[in-house]
This record gives structure tokens, sequence and C-alpha cells, in this order.
């Protein structure tokens, strides 16, 4: 019994019930709904984990080798994120007697995103249930009663959810309505994942796929949302609409946005779709060129010509980025010049800064790209540590920006990720002339975590700095949560790895190489680094407005989950830290 107990109980899961218990003490009683679906999400993200784990899995689910399921922190990690948001900003509206909008929207991203990470637990559980071959009568029964629970668990929240709808007024057919959005929701989430688990095998952990799925569901959820409201309030004759009063869609929009959030939704989206864009285009081309055979694009991946593939490949990109792309963005947002004029605009808006941070920026890249490659291929430093200057590179780089030109950094933040992912898939599909060049670079400072398929730490990195950054726009108390990834991941991670790796003695788990010695290195380091970055930002106008006995639960629970788990923590750990900051 003791065993089994401490199966249930291991590191991991410890810290996800410690993470998600303060975000639930922390919620008001206007939150309560929320407060509720995330406790009993959590309830299932643990019974369908333990039984993943105790199952073996499908064929076609092959993940990442040596990581645990991460379905219960990947279930509660994106919920618990925007349910502490909101917690933040019903402070915030409450402490300033004033209302907003963008409450609601938050509301409605809670509801999608649990619907979501809901649906894709019940398929887990009931493929995980269908895969053994050789279960015995107390497996099954185990499996049936699993099932049971997690029904009787996702009504539950159904319920709520509805009581949720009707309490903020919602009457009529709006409840319904929105009722259908988020089934949409689910269904697309699972056959999202679905997709990612089978092209790309190998690649993540069933944890790291529900985040990835949830989130993205959510980004192109929103760019759908926008779309689809925009075209009601233009009373555009769509059938699908036909039926809805101009103000039926309004629950749609998510919140306010800016120019630079619609250029970096618009320029995400479309890069994300360009893959699907990519094959329609060398479908054509076969088509146009007399080749009746379209199979040839799976046998030889498009036309003979390497140089013609490749022209294909960047007139598609440049068509993409300067045509398709600000279609959508003049639909949703009434720009007044072609959006990649306006981008040039801001940037020129202020030339002596922007320039100035953009050819420091140059100048870090160039040094720390040419200096860690060379030390890559003669020095004999273990990759582990290679890989963690990249951290302090980040510091070095996102700092300065976020404290004196925020906005730019956003902008900033958009084109790099742009650029990772346009690099990625010339990586992967081999386009000349930049495909082997790149991959033999990346290969470099690749670990255990990256597979042959897709590199995915240098994404990793960059969106644990910048999703902590874009998530607080709008109204904030907290100006350490901006911060939340530059300190948890450029800082923390960084002195818990070399000082673990070089000094750490006394580990967590026998079989864990994650050190006491390390984990204490990186909540000091991140402590110490609050206590100067808070007169910096006093100076700039913030005022502190956090108790340090919450700041250091923060740290402390984001420390100990970056010691436990077996997931990607640069994904987690920032979402983790920035969600404890908020509240």
């Amino acid at each position: 019994m003791a065993g089994g107990a401490a199966d249930v109980f291991n590191g991991e899961r410890a810290v996800v019930a410690l993470f998600v218990s303060r975000v639930l003490l922390s919620a008001p009683l206007s939150l309560l709904y929320e407060s509720l679906a995330l406790f009993l999400l959590s309830a299932c993200g643990l019974l369908v984990e333990i039984s993943v784990e105790s199952s073996s899995a499908p064929p076609r689910f092959k993940t990442r080798p040596g990581a645990s399921s991460g379905t219960l922190l990947g279930a509660v990690t994106l919920p618990a994120v925007i349910l502490s948001r909101l917690i933040q900003l019903s402070r915030v509206l409450l402490e300033n007697n004033a209302t907003s909008d963008e409450i609601s929207g938050l509301d409605m991203q809670f509801w999608t995103v649990s619907a979501s990470c809901f649906s894709v637990l019940i398929f887990f559980c009931l493929t995980f249930q269908h895969s053994p071959k050789n279960t015995t009568f107390f497996q099954l029964k185990n499996f049936r009663t699993s099932n049971c629970g997690l029904m009787h668990m996702v009504l539950l929240s159904m319920a709520l959810c509805y009581l949720s709808f009707t309490a903020k007024a919602d009457s009529g057919y709006l409840p319904l309505l929105k009722f259908v959005w988020l089934i949409c929701h689910s269904l697309a989430s699972v056959m999202l994942i679905q997709h990612i688990l089978q092209a790309f095998p190998s690649c993540a952990s069933l944890g790291e796929v529900l985040l990835v799925s949830s989130g993205l569901m959510l980004y192109f959820g929103d760019a759908l949302a926008h779309s689809l409201s925009k075209v009601n309030v233009l009373h555009l004759k769509l059938p699908a609409l036909a039926f809805l009063a101009p103000s039926a869609l309004t629950f749609l929009k998510y919140g306010t946005r800016s120019e630079i959030a619609i250029v970096i939704q618009g320029v995400m989206v479309g890069l994300f779709l360009f893959p699907a864009f990519y094959k329609i285009v060398l479908w054509a081309w076969l088509h146009l060129t007399n080749l009746r055979k379209p199979e040839a694009l799976a046998t030889n991946g498009g036309p003979n010509n390497v140089v013609e593939m490749s022209v294909l490949f960047y007139a598609s990109l440049l068509f993409m980025l300067t045509a398709l792309i600000p279609a959508w963005m003049y639909l949703v947002w009434d720009f007044q010049k072609h959006p990649v004029a306006w981008v040039f605009t801001f940037v020129f808006s202020d030339p002596l800064k922007h320039l100035a941070l953009c050819l420091y920026w140059v100048c870090v890249i160039c040094v720390s790209v040419l200096r860690f490659y060379d030390i890559s291929k003669h020095s004999k430093i273990e990759r582990i540590l290679l890989r963690k200057y990249y951290h302090l590179v980040a510091v070095l780089m996102f700092s300065p920006a976020l404290l004196l030109l925020p906005a730019f950094l956003n902008l900033a933040f958009g084109a790099a990720f742009a650029v990772f992912l346009v690099l990625e898939m010339i990586r992967v599909w081999k386009i000349w002339p930049l495909g082997h060049t790149i991959h033999q670079f990346m290969n470099a400072f690749t670990d255990h975590r990256d597979s042959d398929i897709l590199i995915v730490s240098h994404f990793s990195l960059l969106l644990g700095c910048a999703l902590p950054i874009w998530m607080s726009s709008g109204l904030n108390d907290r100006p350490l949560a901006p911060f939340a990834g530059i300190l948890s991941l450029g800082i923390g991670d960084t002195m818990a790895s070399v000082v673990g790796h070089k000094y750490g003695v006394l580990r967590w788990s026998k079989t864990g190489k994650k050190t006491i010695e390390g984990t204490a290195a990186g909540i000091t380091s991140v402590l110490a680094a609050c206590s100067v970055l808070l007169p910096l930002l006093a100076s700039t106008g913030y005022f502190f407005s956090q108790h340090w006995l919450s700041l250091l639960v923060a740290v402390t629970v984001s420390g100990l989950l970056e010691a436990y788990t077996a997931q990607l923590d640069n994904a987690f750990i920032p979402l983790v830290f920035y969600s404890l900051l908020c509240l």
C-alpha cells in the first residue's frame, strides 16, 4: 500500500498540487465556478496520468524517450495561467472600481482551453483503455472505473460552465452558442493532437503535446473569433451567420488588441498554416508541368530540380507574408497602410533607440553564436552547460529591452519566432541553399529532448521568455510578472544546472539527476536577481505591490518543478512562475 501511494504522489505531482492549491486559494468568490473547474481538471489529469502510465503506449503514439507522460502538468498549466490572470485583473479592477471587457474575454478563454484539455484527457483515456492486447480482468475493471469517474467529473465541469455563463447575465441562445463554440474547440483539439503525435513521433511527451495543442487551438480560435466578429459587424452575407444578430458574436472577442498583437498573431497563424499552403502550391505546380501522378510529391518531395523547389518555397513564403497575412490583418484591424509598411513605420518612429537596440542585439548574437559554436566543436565542455550559456545570452538581450522598450521587444519576439519557424522549415525540408548548413549548425546544440525530426529547444527558450511579456499586456499590478521567463530560465535554470552539475551531491531522487544544491542555487539566484531588479523597476515608474512571502512561494514552487519534472522545463516553468507571480 505504501509503495502504491508513493507511486501516485511522486515529486512532480506533489509540486503540481502545490501550484494548483496556491492558485485556488487566491481565487475570489466571483471565480468560484472557474476554481471548481480547475480542481476537477486537476483530478481528471491525475486520473488519466495514472491510467496512461500503467498501460503500454499504442504503437502510433511514440512519445519522447525517457520522459514521463506529464499529462497532469500539461492539462492544468494553461488553464491555471489564465485563471491566475483572471484573479489579477479582478483584483486590479476591484481596487480601481472599474470594469473591463478583458475579464469576460479571459473567462471565455479559460473555459475554451479547459474544454480542450478535458476532451484530450477523454481521448487519452479511451485510447489507452483499448491499447493493451493482454488486458487482465482487474486492469479492465480499473480502466472502466477510471472512465466512469472521468465522465462524471467532465459532466460536472460542463454544469459549472453553464452556471458560469448564466451567472454573467447570458440569456436566450447565447449560452448554447458558447457551448457550440467549446465543442468545436474540443473536437479540433483532439484532431490536432492526433496529427501532432502521428506526424512528429518521439518529439514530445503527452503533457508537452497537450500544452502545445491546447495553446495552438486557443490562438487559432482567437484569430477565427476576431475574423467572425469582424465579418458579423460588417454585415457580410454568410449563410452560417445569417441567423445571428450583429451583436451575437461579441462573446468571441477575447479582449482588446493592439496593432503589434494583430501583426504577431497574423504572422504566427500564417506560418503555421504555411506547410499546407506550400503543399498545395507544389501539387498545383506538378499539374501545371504535366506530371499526371500527384503521388510524385510524396516520393520525390516535389519537383525534381532542387533549385526549382527552392524557388517555389521562397515565392510561396513571400506571397504568404506580403499578401495573404496582410489581407487578414486588414480584415480584423483598420490599418491605414499596408501592415508591412506599418511595421517599418513603427521601427523608425524612434530610430535612435530602436536601431541602437537592434545593433546591440546583433552584436550579442554574433559574438555568442560564433564563440559558442567554436567551443562546441573544439572544447570538452558538456553540451548541457554550453546550452545554458544561451540562457544567459537571453538575459543580456531581453532584460534591457523589457525595461526600456517593452513594445518594441514584443514585436521583436514575434519577428524572432517567425524567423525560427522559417529556418526550421528550411532545415527539415532541406531547402537549397541553407538547409544543410542550418542542420549542421543546429545539431551542435541539441540534446536528448530534441528528435531527428524537430529541434525544439530554441523555440521553447524564446517562447518561455516571450509568453509572460505578451500575457502581461494591459492592466498589470505585478511588475515582476513580465520577467517570469527571463528570471526562471535565464537565471534560475542556468544556475541550478551549473551548480548542480559541478557541485551537486544530494539528489532529489534515486533515478533523477537534479540535486538539492542545484535547486537551492537556482532559488537563491532568482531571489537575488529580484532584489536587484525591483529598484530598477521603481526607477522607471513601477511600484512593488507583491509581498516577499508570495514571491518566495512562487520562486520555490517553480524551482521545485524544475527539480522534479521530466518535461520540457523551458515550456512549463515560465508559465508556472508567471502564474504564481500574478497572485
